[in-house]
């Protein structure tokens, strides 16, 4: 019998350290068939909205809605979209089964999961999606989270989102009660040579620490972004957050047998001194 000497497999122990180095890794979905279906839901979805037949092109399809829809009606379709798929019950599952593999190594194996699942849609040029920098964790959100974040189409350089590798941002944080007036735009101009611009094309996924810095700017290239984020956390860990708590913000996904037995364990009478 071979000796076993870490806890960890190899590529856990890969995976692990890349996240620590840079607060996100990038890998392929786990079931792209589960993907394409998806996609296939949310531009069915669009063409309910916007009253027209489903396209045979699905990618070009979301890559050129600023075609069809313009910007002072963009919100309407995204949240018709949004409120619509997470009407699905398959929607969670499936998304959650995407990352699954990379979310049991990074967060365990017993996982509170987001009651919804967001939509983002940013358009070319177009000033009225932005998420400006800035660190969940600022917020006063648990820092024992991550988000896992989907394209629904290829994301480059502006339509996608940046962020701060995570062994940066001691120095940033050591900093931030210096940034004065300008607030967090003039931390972005400081660093900005520091931030990362991800290239995450259409089957690969992106989870990432919200404890780095991370946003977006306006889309100056030439296809509309569609991406889905959620959050992930730990079932036991901390919720630091009052509106962001376990049982309604986020809810359990995975809790395992001795967990349930566990929590439904009460201690018999006569046994207290």
């Amino acid at each position: 019998m071979a000796i076993i000497e870490s806890f960890f497999t190899e590529n856990e122990a890969e995976l692990s350290l890349e996240f620590m180095q840079n607060g996100y890794v990038i890998r392929d979905i786990e079931d792209r068939t589960a993907l394409d279906e998806m996609r296939t839901a949310f531009v069915e979805l669009a063409c309910r909205h916007l009253g027209c037949q489903p396209p045979i092109d699905h990618g070009g399809f979301l890559d050129s809605i600023h075609e069809r829809v313009r910007p002072e009606k963009l919100n309407e379709l995204r949240l018709f979209i949004y409120r619509s798929s997470n009407e699905l019950r398959w929607l969670r599952p499936t998304y959650y089964a995407l990352g699954r593999g990379l979310l049991g190594t990074l967060v365990g194996s017993e996982l509170a999961m987001q009651n919804r699942i967001n939509l983002s849609i940013q358009m070319p040029n177009d000033d009225s999606s932005l998420l400006d920098i800035h660190a969940d964790v600022y917020g006063g959100e648990t820092p024992f989270q991550v988000v896992q974040w989907l394209p629904l189409m290829n994301c480059f350089e502006t339509n996608s989102m940046f962020i701060l590798p995570y062994q940066k941002m001691e120095g940033v944080n050591q900093s931030l009660n210096k940034v004065g007036e300008g607030g967090m735009s003039v931390l972005f101009d400081q660093h900005k040579d520091e931030f990362i611009w991800l290239n995450i094309p259409y089957g690969k996924v992106l989870i990432f620490t919200p404890n780095c810095l991370h946003g977006n700017v306006v889309n100056r290239t030439s296809a509309t972004r569609w991406s889905l984020n959620c959050r992930f956390t730990g079932l036991f860990t901390p919720y630091t957050s009052y509106e962001k708590k376990l049982g309604s913000y986020y809810l359990p996904i995975t809790t395992r047998a001795v967990s349930h037995i566990g929590m439904r364990y009460e201690q018999p009478g006569g046994f207290e001194e």
